[in-house]
């Protein structure tokens, strides 16, 4: 029986197959974004490209049978590297605030928190039994549209963020139900 990517061993040479080179491609994005916030056509064209190899990298993982546990890692942290990329560029050019950053972040702080509490009160690989769920697509949906909708400079931001935040928080309780009924 092949094991799952959650049980294979890390493996360099996963950084060089095709779900991981696309995965790679959001760290230029990530270098080239800071400079493009100025031109919101330009800054739209990397935030699709970004949003483009997060979807092909799994796609690509899926469809050819190269899931690895590598190349989940990579694709969580070039997701991470290329948000706060984001945000903190979106902060500093005074298009978005803080308390607005965190909001956004509603689900990512939830899941946090659970990862934080569980390595505390029992120490032990997390979700593994856990797919991506509705809520949590949804909320990064909804995320990558209220950071166009900064970019473009488009009325009702506020009403924006209140509906991230709040599909955020449905789908940070649901991973949080997951994890503890999946294992009580």
């Amino acid at each position: 029986m092949t094991p799952t990517p959650a049980q294979q061993p890390y493996h360099a040479r996963d950084l060089v197959r095709v779900p991981g080179l696309l995965s790679l491609c959001r760290l230029p994005l990530a270098v080239v974004f800071p400079f493009c916030v100025g031109k919101p056509g330009l800054a739209l064209v990397v935030l699709a490209a970004a949003a483009a190899s997060d979807v092909l990298d799994g796609w690509y993982a899926r469809r050819f049978h190269e899931e690895t546990r590598t190349g989940a890692l990579l694709d969580g942290v070039m997701d991470k590297v290329f948000v706060l990329t984001v945000l903190g560029t979106l902060v500093a050019t005074r298009s978005i605030t803080i308390v607005q950053v965190m909001l956004l972040g509603t689900r990512d702080l939830g899941e946090l928190v659970l990862v934080a509490t569980a390595l505390v009160l029992r120490p032990r690989p997390l979700g593994s039994h856990r797919s991506a769920s509705f809520l949590g697509k949804l909320a990064t949906v909804l995320q990558f549209a209220t950071v166009v909708l900064v970019i473009v400079h488009a009325p009702y931001l506020g009403v924006a963020v209140a509906v991230t935040a709040a599909c955020g928080a449905l789908a940070a309780a649901a991973y949080w139900r997951s994890e503890w009924t999946a294992n009580s």
